[in-house]
């Protein structure tokens, strides 16, 4: 019966997804970017500086109250 509905609380699911996320959690940790050579690091830091430049800042000129929720 693998083909069953379960309806919203479904324990296959849910079963697998506990599986692969513990397995996920024992695999050892990636290893951190760093760059190999010079080269890379110019350019690793050329692309931050290009997504800072294109980020999304709040405007200080705009007073915003934050305590009231938005439409």
């Amino acid at each position: 019966m693998a083909d069953r509905n379960e309806g919203e609380g479904s324990r296959t699911a849910a079963r697998r997804y506990n599986e692969g996320a513990t397995k996920t959690a024992k695999e050892k940790p990636k290893a951190d970017p760093a760059p190999g050579s010079d080269e890379e690091r110019q350019e690793m830091e050329r692309a931050e500086e290009e997504g800072r430049r294109r980020a999304k800042e709040l405007d200080p000129s705009v007073d915003r109250d934050y305590s009231r929720p938005t439409k």
